[in-house]
């Protein structure tokens, strides 16, 4: 693609994702290129839209981008840097880990204006240090999963069948005996083969490591902001719209989703028939992972139309993820977050 070609590429995506309108040579004469003629600018447009750059709706309408057109304008400015804002400087204390995680899905969704996403820990390449298991009243006991990097998961269980509270404390011991140094993935793969009928940790405590093994496999994902997509003439179409919020409805599928994007540091951008879930394929989905203690943790990102201001929502996911992984970094004691 020579200057010209490309000039005139990057002003259509510009015009578009201003007015979501089929841009026409003449704007493009008046707005960008006033030394050029209409024909010219209408040849060039012709060349982009055989390279794949561009469609035309309708044969007397303008051209609009393609999916081509949008990853080649990601890849034509520098990556994403800080932008300073502070909005999220501190997690709050009465709310914990946890409302500090929804406060930033809802930051995401408020600064850019789409729907925000944030995948909580644990993630299947989570590496497992301890399982511990306290026994409380009732028949239940409160269990605590350690990973490698310090981060805490803690959740209340049933004893089934009841046990004696050494028993319980035997049953951790074996249990972080089993699963140390191994990684989720390891683990949830190695308790789906065939029991043992001689193992006496499962035929004894089964209830108690398909619970532990549950809580490994649990994510949490915050959503916020999917009444923003309504604000974009795409997903002006009901039966488009009812598609995509049925999906955020869909935890489970975008948590898979969210996962499968995390297995690459720092930022992606995910567009139009890039995306896997062909209920999204109208839309841009922008990610960034969040770190602790030099590992990644998890995922955040926002969700919307492909006629996206790039560079702008970028840098907010990119700034959101760095502030988030600022904020963990200084937890010490309040590591709890449910699974």
């Amino acid at each position: 693609m020579d200057a010209r070609h490309r000039d005139v590429l990057i002003a259509t995506i510009r015009e578009y994702i201003d007015s979501a309108e089929p841009v026409g040579s003449r704007v493009l004469v008046k707005r960008h290129f006033p030394h050029l003629s209409p024909a010219t600018i209408r040849n060039a447009m012709a060349d982009l839209e055989d390279m794949g750059y561009l469609a035309q709706p309708h044969t007397s309408a303008g051209r609009v981008p393609t999916d081509k057109a949008y990853r080649f304008y990601v890849e034509s400015f520098p990556p994403a840097q800080r932008s300073g804002d502070g909005a999220l400087a501190r997690a709050p204390r009465r709310a914990g880990i946890e409302g500090f995680m929804e406060q930033a899905s809802s930051h995401l969704s408020s600064a850019s204006r789409l729907t925000g996403l944030l995948l909580a820990p644990p993630l299947k390449h989570t590496t497992i240090s301890r399982v511990d298991l306290m026994p409380l009243e009732d028949d239940r006991a409160l269990a605590v999963i350690v990973t490698d990097a310090g981060w805490m998961t803690v959740r209340e269980i049933t004893l089934e069948p009841p046990l004696g509270a050494d028993e319980v404390r035997r049953v951790a011991r074996e249990l972080t005996r089993r699963f140390r140094d191994r990684t989720v993935e390891a683990i949830v793969a190695m308790e789906q083969a065939p029991d043992d009928p001689l193992d006496a940790l499962h035929t004894r405590a089964r209830g108690v490591t398909e619970q532990i093994v549950a809580m490994l496999r649990g994510r949490t994902l915050y959503v916020s902001g999917a009444i923003n997509m309504l604000d974009h003439p795409e997903f002006w179409d009901i039966e488009t719209t009812r598609q995509l919020l049925r999906t955020f409805e869909q935890k489970e599928r975008l948590a898979e989703l969210m996962t499968s994007l995390a297995a690459d540091e720092g930022v992606r951008v995910t567009i139009g028939d890039e995306n896997p879930v062909s209920e999204m394929r109208e839309c841009t989905l922008i990610t960034s992972t969040y770190m602790y203690r030099d590992q990644v943790l998890g995922i955040l990102g926002v969700v919307g139309p492909r006629r996206l201001p790039y560079p702008e929502v970028i840098s907010v996911v990119n700034e959101t993820a760095r502030q988030v992984t600022d904020v963990l970094s200084r937890v010490r004691q309040d590591l709890y977050l449910p699974s």
